[in-house]
């Protein structure tokens, strides 16, 4: 039908009724303000009946959280002198058609429109908190103000854009900016600080990275990188995360080293864990070994481990190993 369509501009909802005298109930398109979709319906029995009630959603990953919604109604009869009806400004937790409805006791019929005012909108907390209004809708600003600055930061890595640093590896150079690198971990910024080599000359030497690694460095610290590229390199980028401090990459490669424990890996990961300090990948791996019962799947391996492995970590080892086959 033709006039279940809703117009919407900024906070208003507006919907024709063209011809309300052969039916007893009508209901909306969906229409959306805010980030909710809505519906409006009217009913005719004693009084007119006006419903105003968000969409629900269909698919559980689509699902949001309801509304807490400030909002005034209007309805004005077209062609007529008649006084609009203007309902008083609501404040109403919306889920459900049977959330609100605005009873008017008039005969109204024909054609008239009914105007929304959304004055507020909130996500509803259900801890009894009070919600956070969606507008002025700073998200979306973040958001794009974020892509466009990473797209900046990724044309001046790419291009070397007035680059002041030349990074020297175990198999070439790369360019960078003094500024982003202290800015991202206090051992460079301590580099250019104080009256080292590497601020008189403008030349950092990572001779223990390959030019792929330290350029995947480089883009996790411009905020860049690739998953593909994080994935690949990750085992060099612990290394330089550790090197220079840089805690938040670090949290990021022991993350990304517990998602694939296999046995062909879990050794040197146990390895890595030990050098690096990473507590909860070490844990991950004694609980693979030994908990499930993996240890079994490297016995041609373990001597050879053991050869070279800290004394310390052995002695773990051995205590986890009693942990878990103690007798019940």
């Amino acid at each position: 039908m033709t006039d279940s369509k809703v117009e919407t501009l900024s906070r208003l909802a507006q919907w024709r009724i063209d011809n309300f005298t052969a039916s007893t109930y009508k209901r909306s398109d969906p229409f959306k303000i805010g980030i909710w979709n809505w519906h409006l319906s009217i009913e005719k029995n004693r009084y007119l009946y006006i419903r105003l009630f968000p969409e629900p959603s269909r698919l559980s990953k689509e699902q949001l959280p309801p509304p807490f919604a400030r909002f005034m109604l209007r309805v004005t009869t077209t062609g007529t002198n008649r006084r609009p009806h203007i309902s008083p400004v609501y404040e109403r937790l919306l889920r459900t058609s049977d959330d609100f409805v605005w009873p008017i006791d008039s005969c109204l019929q024909g054609r008239f429109v009914i105007d929304v005012e959304f004055l507020d909108l909130k996500i509803y907390t259900p801890n009894g908190g009070e919600g956070k209004s969606i507008w002025p809708n700073d998200m979306i600003l973040q958001s794009l103000a974020t892509q466009s600055t990473l797209r900046c930061l990724s044309r001046m890595l790419d291009e070397s854009i007035h680059a002041d640093v030349t990074i020297n590896t175990a198999d070439g150079s790369v360019q960078a900016h003094r500024a982003i690198l202290s800015a991202t971990s206090p051992v460079f910024h301590s580099m250019f600080l104080h009256d080292l080599r590497e601020k008189e000359s403008s030349i950092i030497d990572i001779e223990d990275m390959s030019t792929e690694s330290c350029t995947a460095l480089l883009s996790y610290l411009y905020g860049t990188i690739k998953q593909e590229d994080f994935w690949k390199h990750r085992l060099a980028l612990l290394g330089a995360a550790n090197k220079y401090d840089i805690v938040d990459l670090k949290n990021a490669c022991e993350e990304s080293l517990l998602e694939d424990i296999n046995s062909g890996n879990v050794l040197e990961r146990l390895q890595e864990a030990w050098l690096y300090q990473l507590n909860k990948l070490k844990k991950g791996c004694l609980m693979y070994l030994f908990d499930f019962g993996k240890i079994y799947d490297v016995r041609e391996e373990i001597n050879n481990f053991f050869r070279q492995a800290d004394r310390d970590l052995m002695l773990e080892m051995f205590q986890e190993v009693l942990t878990v086959w103690k007798p019940a």
